[in-house]
């Protein structure tokens, strides 16, 4: 049964879809998976997502979907607060849907894996710059057991391009949005400045919204996968995530899918970027034997399978269905 609801006063047109297994619950409620969109922080909803009656809920997982508000409108950290806003609403109504409060995971793609690391990395801290906590919810944790990260931007600096050089007879500061268009980096923290000397400005806030210059220890167990080809979000962003979470205490288990590319998370029928952008939607299913390589610093031991669905869930599994063995 899947359940439609709004989890945030402040912004009652962010919904959740909330599907629950068919049959009895285990003692201690469903462990709960939330999984986040991606779109480069600027499209998509909720509905863009795998199929959760495979995925995981015949496994014995309630499966949530959430809405966040899109970019340049809505810049960092807004996705973030609305996914600890999310959080806190599934804590308050545990009781009200059978679910395990202290057994939840986050499941990311792209930028929604961005979101994902970002809120499960700042969950000590009780409140983020511009965030409303209704009263109701403020001793409400954010803390999540684990993530599963697919090939989402960890360091947004590094992402950020430079500025072209102006054009010979043009005034010495034109604004870089008469340049070009906004990447989806500089969407997210509000678009282009009207300067290029404001430009650095993005760049400290880019550094602010990067999960891996974030200061936290002993961070939740990350799975995090990616393809060698992706040319959206380089590589490189992942292997970073997984040596800051290890320096830091962290769990973390890193996949590196020979050849794939971005989004294959995704089934066919969403276009995370788009009409006409398929990515490599539905890839991770159709090609189950694709060459990787892996990087295992954490308990959950993938005893050398190929990356998967499965082998998702299973991960999944270890973490959150500690409190049932």
């Amino acid at each position: 049964m899947t359940h439609t609801i709004a989890f945030d006063p402040t912004h009652p047109e962010l919904l959740l879809d909330l599907a629950v297994p068919i049959g009895r619950p285990p003692e201690t409620g469903w462990p709960v998976i939330v999984w986040v969109h991606g779109g480069g922080w600027r499209l998509q909803d909720r509905t863009a997502r795998p199929d959760f009656s495979r995925h995981f809920c015949s496994a014995g997982f309630a499966m949530v979907s959430i809405d966040y508000r899109l970019a340049p409108e809505h810049p960092h950290p807004a996705q973030v607060l609305d996914l600890r806003q999310a959080l806190r609403w599934l804590r308050r109504h545990a009781n009200d849907y059978s679910l395990d409060s202290e057994s939840i995971g986050l499941w990311g793609s792209s930028a929604g894996s961005h979101i994902a690391a970002f809120t499960a990395l700042s969950a000590h801290t009780p409140r983020l710059p511009g965030e409303t906590v209704p009263a109701d919810d403020e001793k409400l944790s954010t803390e999540v057991a684990c993530v599963v990260d697919g090939y989402g931007p960890t360091d947004i600096a590094a992402l950020l391009p430079g500025l072209p050089e102006a054009e010979p007879g043009t005034p010495a500061e034109p604004g870089p949005g008469e340049r070009r268009a906004a990447t989806p980096e500089e969407d997210l923290l509000g678009g282009l400045p009207p300067t290029v000397s404001a430009y650095e400005d993005l760049r400290e806030r880019a550094r602010e919204a990067s999960p891996v210059l974030l200061d936290v220890s002993g961070p939740p167990p990350f799975f995090i996968l990616h393809g060698t080809a992706d040319t959206a979000v380089p590589a490189d962003q992942s292997r970073s995530l997984h040596e800051y979470l290890s320096a830091r205490g962290g769990e973390s288990l890193l996949y590196l899918i020979e050849g794939f590319g971005h989004g294959f998370f995704n089934p066919g029928e969403v276009l995370e970027l788009g009409p006409g952008i398929r990515l490599d939607n539905g890839r991770l299913e159709a090609e189950p034997e694709t060459p990787f390589t892996a990087d295992n610093r954490g308990s959950f031991d993938p005893v050398g399978r190929h990356p998967s669905f499965t082998l998702v869930r299973d991960f999944f599994t270890h973490h959150l269905c500690v409190r049932r063995r």
